[in-house]
């Protein structure tokens, strides 16, 4: 699935409308955001993870929601279940996505 660019009136939308969220926030000077980049867009293509939607957020453009995560550093992985926010933390790594994929999962 395409990852989404999402911004604080679509945010709100996508989450009442999908049951499972994960989202990267970035922004435009973050270099680890753009070393990321393509790793999330990578994973967001798997087939086992197609229930999922996968949202980008620039979090210096977004304060609702950046907020609604509780971003304090970049890059910031956050996942929701039913508009909830059920974790979050600053991370760069495919292993912590992963970790956070497979919860929502089974959340």
């Amino acid at each position: 699935m395409a990852v989404i660019l999402a911004n604080d009136q679509s945010f709100k939308q996508l989450l009442s409308e999908n049951e499972k969220v994960v989202v990267k926030y970035f922004a435009d000077w973050c270099g680890a955001c753009k070393m990321f980049a393509p790793k999330y867009r990578r994973v967001s293509d798997e087939e086992k993870y197609k229930d999922i939607v996968f949202l980008d957020v620039n979090a210096e453009e977004n304060p609702d929601a950046r907020h609604a995560a509780g971003v304090d550093n970049l890059p910031f992985l956050a996942i929701f279940k039913n508009g909830q926010l059920i974790e979050g933390s600053a991370s760069g790594k495919e292993e912590y996505l992963r970790k956070l994929l497979e919860k929502l999962q089974q959340a």
